[in-house]
């Protein structure tokens, strides 16, 4: 009898002992999930990403004429009512080959562009989307006009000038030419870059924010390689990331994108 009852005993503080247990692991991991106070004070935790944009950013499409007329997208600077303000900074995004303007509509980086303060205009590149083709840009200087021309007709000044990889053909030549133009400059793995020396690399004094993902190797390893020449230059690497490291990573892209924005006079 006794034996039944120790038995019963025992069997009883493990069923208790079970039940605690579990009223008590959702708190266990929740514990080890979150980061340690200390750290934090360390600054070790990473800054977290710009909101997505709650306001809702109109964007305007227009076509310029010429040889060939250029279809684009624009968002300008809202306020935090939604309110149109003078923008801080104007932003001209380019694209690359498997890609048009609407990428950067579609991606949210033209809204939180204007969420915060900058107008933004995206172009489709001749041969892509809305903008047809020409035989009148097989040279260097003849995509460099084209730029000019866009930025000009637009009443653009001191642009920063965004460029993934393909759009390199434009974007490069244009900071070897016309660098003065320009408040900034973001190349994101951009093709073009081996075409250029040392020196002429050192010349340009401009603010450079170099984007690539990780994972690519081939080309944006080598504009890595090359670009790092520029005196005043900032390296985003993108982990996990592939060639077109802004459509793996859009949030960590952003808020780079935005600090180093922040960062222009």
């Amino acid at each position: 009898m006794n034996f039944l009852r120790n038995r019963l005993v025992v069997l009883g503080l493990v069923l208790l002992a079970t039940l605690l247990l579990y009223l008590l692991l959702p708190s266990i991991r929740q514990g080890s999930m979150e980061p340690s106070l200390e750290a934090q004070r360390m600054g070790l935790m990473p800054t977290p990403p710009p909101p997505i944009p709650t306001i809702n950013v109109s964007i305007r499409t227009g076509q310029l004429p010429g040889d060939p007329p250029l279809f684009f997208r624009e968002a300008l600077p809202v306020d935090g009512a939604g309110r149109q303000i003078l923008p801080r900074l104007q932003v001209v995004l380019l694209h690359g080959q498997a890609f048009t303007s609407k990428t950067w509509e579609e991606l949210g980086t033209m809204a939180l562009l204007a969420t915060n303060g900058y107008q933004a205009l995206a172009m489709d590149l001749p041969g892509y989307g809305k903008s047809p083709d020409s035989d009148a840009l097989k040279t260097d200087q003849n995509r460099v006009d084209l730029l000019s021309r866009f930025m000009e007709s637009l009443g653009v000044r001191a642009a920063v000038l965004l460029s993934p990889s393909m759009s390199g053909h434009y974007s490069i030549p244009f900071l070897m030419k016309n660098s003065a133009q320009l408040q900034g400059f973001i190349p994101i793995a951009p093709v073009g870059t081996r075409s250029y020396t040392p020196q002429q690399y050192q010349n340009i004094q401009i603010p450079t924010l170099i984007v690539f993902g990780a994972l690519d190797t081939n080309l944006g390893a080598q504009s890595h390689k090359n670009l790092i020449q520029l005196p005043h230059h900032f390296v985003l690497k993108l982990e996990g990331a592939r060639h077109a490291c802004y459509m793996d990573k859009p949030r960590e892209f952003h808020q780079g994108l935005i600090d180093f924005l922040s960062k222009l006079k």
